[in-house]
């Protein structure tokens, strides 16, 4: 039985019901840009976006991708590279044992920011005010021999050492409880080393970001409790003015221009010497260490594949010795090369306390001008020239390059070099311990490795007594009587001379 078109619309549609229209070309065209901007391209329009993580929390927890989690650790230096033999040997096998701790599902990054000439901050420090006295003249001129010290060393360049450790993990709550323990191991390992360390707060963490992305020094001004009300992120008060990564081996960052390298590792020996001297550069630089371990099981099975593949390359050769009538001894020397090195490997790593880590050296240079850059870069690259190894730009990588030298815990870089436990412990992030305190603050001379001057107001430390040691004709006498001018020129502390010898007595008339 057929239907009977009904009153005032099409057969079989209720009243009032219109019939479907074609969609013209030109609004396609806008359905489908509506569709693109909303999904977005997968590129970062905005300095925000640039940054590589979605949250950073008050604890210190940064949430970098949906699943990957870190925190950050901030220590200080110790007395290495002056130390004896003996005590560079205990430091350097609790280093490795420091690193060891680390398996496959952990990724570690060492930061080291030196940066901000704060020159005006160090003078502040050493300036003697005037006192209504007769020995003012005595003091400007005891002021100038410090400020004559100060210009022999780079206390006015800031220098902090980071130690950022990544996890994943499905929530929130996993990945809290986790990354608790691992601080606490590392902090348990650092106090081994006789290292002071303490954990970074969400603000510290992103007080530290907001230095490297504002070199010029300006002051970090936030709070967690304008997030809410203001409905900006965290990345809204640490971002630059602007990022430009458009040159292929330069980066702009504001008024600055930088370049991102990473450090190829060609010696067959490294040296301990070679981050020291990277850091010990008084330009402002930022140095990256990526280190990723790998599972012991896997990484002795590809070293077990080598050598396999190794010989089966020495038989074929044998083979065609035989065919060609010579002695099947005679192989490339580079089989029997590597073969051998391939072997000693192995038994690193299944007798000697040895770990697999892929390692990524990354060093960031940035300066006011090109010509100023390039002058800052190639003493960089002097230095690991120096060492047997080349600084080589990240062309066409600076933006990861940049992102990846930021103490977050990602790298978006993935040119890596594997090395064993040892080796990855060779670039030990120890040279001097500093001690430039500020106060009432004496001067007791200049670090015998960096230069820096030594302020020190002894009754802040630990124990305040001191005894001044040294061979005949060092200078201990001298030493005493330009502390007791220090004392008398800037503190109000009574000064009591025991002079059995009398070099100290003044006859008056």
């Amino acid at each position: 039985m057929s239907k009977k078109p009904t009153k005032g619309g099409a057969p079989g549609k209720s009243p009032g019901t219109k019939a479907k229209r074609k969609l013209t070309r030109s609004e396609k065209k806008q359905i489908a840009a509506a569709i693109r901007q909303a999904k977005g391209d997968g590129k970062a329009h905005t300095a925000q976006q640039t940054i590589p993580y979605i949250n950073l929390y008050p604890d210190g927890i940064c949430r970098i991708t949906e699943k990957k989690y870190s925190k950050s650790i901030v220590y200080e230096d110790i007395n290495y590279q002056l130390a004896q033999a003996d005590d560079k040997t205990a430091i350097f096998e609790n280093w490795c044992d420091f690193l060891n701790y680390f398996d496959a599902s952990v990724s570690v990054q060492l930061s080291f920011i030196n940066q901000g000439t704060q020159r005006e901050e160090a003078e502040k420090a050493i300036n003697i005010p005037a006192q209504e006295d007769a020995f003012n003249s005595i003091r400007t001129e005891y002021g100038d021999m410090l400020k004559s010290q100060l210009s022999k060393g780079n206390n006015g360049l800031v220098k902090h050492k980071y130690i950022t450790f990544s996890i994943e993990a499905d929530n929130m709550s996993a990945a809290k409880s986790r990354l608790s323990r691992i601080e606490t191991d590392i902090l348990n390992n650092f106090k081994v080393l006789g290292v002071s360390a303490r954990p970074q707060t969400g603000y510290e963490r992103l007080q530290t970001m907001h230095g490297v992305f504002h070199p010029e020094g300006e002051p970090f001004q936030f709070d967690f409790s304008w997030l809410a009300p203001s409905g900006l992120t965290t990345k809204d008060f640490i971002a630059p003015p602007s990022f430009r990564f458009g040159e292929g081996r330069y980066f702009r960052m504001g008024k600055k221009i930088g370049a991102v390298s990473f450090l190829q590792i060609l010696a067959p020996e490294l040296n301990d010497r070679i981050l020291a001297d990277m850091l010990d550069l008084e330009t402002g630089v930022i140095v990256n260490l990526h280190i990723h371990s790998i599972d012991q099981t896997e990484a002795i099975k590809t070293v077990k594949r080598k050598i396999t593949d190794l010989d089966k390359m020495k038989i074929e050769e044998q083979k065609k010795a035989v065919r060609a009538g010579y002695d099947m001894d005679i192989i490339p020397s580079d089989l029997a090369t590597f073969g051998g090195e391939a072997k000693n490997l192995l038994q690193d790593l299944q007798s000697r306390n040895e770990r697999m880590f892929l390692l990524t050296f990354l060093v960031v240079n940035m300066a006011d001008t090109k010509r100023k850059l390039e002058n800052d870069i190639f003493a960089a690259a002097g230095i690991a020239q120096k060492y047997n190894c080349a600084l080589t730009r990240l062309d066409y990588q600076q933006e990861a390059g940049l992102m990846s030298s930021v103490p977050i815990g990602e790298n978006l870089i993935p040119i890596q070099r594997g090395l064993t436990t040892s080796s990855t412990a060779i670039f030990i992030p120890f040279i001097t311990q500093e001690l430039f305190q500020r106060g009432a603050s004496l001067y007791y001379g200049l670090n015998a490795l960096s230069n820096n001057m030594i302020l020190c107001d002894r009754k802040q430390l630990k124990n305040p007594n001191g005894l001044i040691l040294g061979t005949p004709g060092s200078g201990k006498s001298f030493a005493a009587k330009r502390e007791m001018t220090n004392a008398f020129l800037i503190t109000d502390d009574d000064i009591i001379i025991c002079d059995p010898e009398a070099e100290a007595r003044q006859e008056v008339a």
